[in-house]
C-alpha cells in the first residue's frame, strides 16, 4: 500500500509516519508540505490513499481535494483536522472526501480510517455521521444554521476568527492578501446578519465551531 501524508508540519508528518508503519506495517509513505507538492506527486506516482492536512499554508485543503478528484477520481482521500467533525466533515465528503478525522484521533482510529480507505470504503466517526444525516434530513435552506449559508472558504475564514486569528494572521495563513481576507470577512457578516467581528467570534464559540487559539 502506498501512503501520501501531506501536512506542512514536519514532526506530524513523521509520527503520521510512524503511526502507519506501526499499526499498519506500510512502509512506503510519500510526504508533502504543500498543496503545491500534493498535486505534483498526485500527478507523477500512483497512491492507494492520501492523508490530507485540511489547512495547507498554500491553499485550502478542500480545494486540494477537489483537484485531486478531478485529477485521480478514484483515489480515496482522508482529511486530517483539527477542526470540529460535525461540521467540517460534511464540507469534506462534499469535496470528494472519502474519510475525515480529528487529530485528535488515537493512532488506532487513524490507521483503521486509512485501511478503510484502501479497502474502497469510507471512515466517519460516529459525531459526523449523525451531522451528515441531519444535514442530508435538511430540506429547507431557512432552516440552515448561519454559518451553513457560507462557502468553504468563507467557513474557514469563519473559523479562523472565532479562535481569536487576526485578519492579517489568516492572510498570512492561508497565502492570501490582507485585502482578499478583508473582503471574506466582510462576506461572511453580510451572510450571517453580523455587524462586527465580536459577534463572529462569540457564535463561532458559542456553536463549538473552533477553540480559541
Amino acid at each position: 500500500m502506498r501512503v501520501l501524508v501531506a501536512d506542512d508540519h514536519p514532526v506530524v508528518r513523521t509520527g503520521l509516519r510512524a503511526i502507519l508503519g506501526r499499526q499498519c506495517h506500510i512502509n512506503a509513505v510519500g510526504e508533502a508540505a504543500t498543496a503545491a507538492e500534493v498535486r505534483k506527486l498526485v500527478a507523477q506516482k500512483s497512491w492507494d490513499v492520501v492523508v490530507l492536512d485540511m489547512s495547507l499554508p498554500d491553499c485550502s485543503g478542500l480545494d486540494v481535494v477537489k483537484e485531486i478528484k478531478r485529477v485521480r477520481p478514484k483515489l480515496p482521500v482522508l482529511i486530517l483536522s483539527v477542526h470540529p467533525e460535525a461540521e467540517f466533515a460534511v464540507r469534506a465528503l462534499r469535496a470528494g472526501a472519502a474519510g475525515y478525522i480529528s487529530k485528535k484521533a488515537g493512532p488506532e482510529e487513524l490507521a483503521s480510517a486509512v485501511l478503510r480507505l484502501a479497502q474502497g470504503r469510507r471512515y466517519m466517526s460516529p459525531a459526523a455521521a449523525e451531522e451528515l444525516i441531519a444535514t442530508l434530513g435538511n430540506g429547507h435552506a431557512s432552516d440552515q444554521a448561519p454559518h451553513e449559508r457560507l462557502s468553504d472558504r468563507e467557513y474557514q475564514v469563519l473559523c479562523l476568527l472565532g479562535s481569536g486569528k487576526s485578519v492579517g494572521r489568516i492572510a498570512e495563513e492561508l497565502a492570501r492578501s490582507v485585502k482578499t481576507i478583508s473582503t471574506y470577512r466582510a462576506r461572511i457578516l453580510e451572510k450571517m446578519e453580523m455587524r462586527s467581528t465580536a459577534q463572529l467570534v462569540h457564535y463561532v464559540l458559542q456553536q463549538r465551531l473552533a477553540e480559541p487559539a
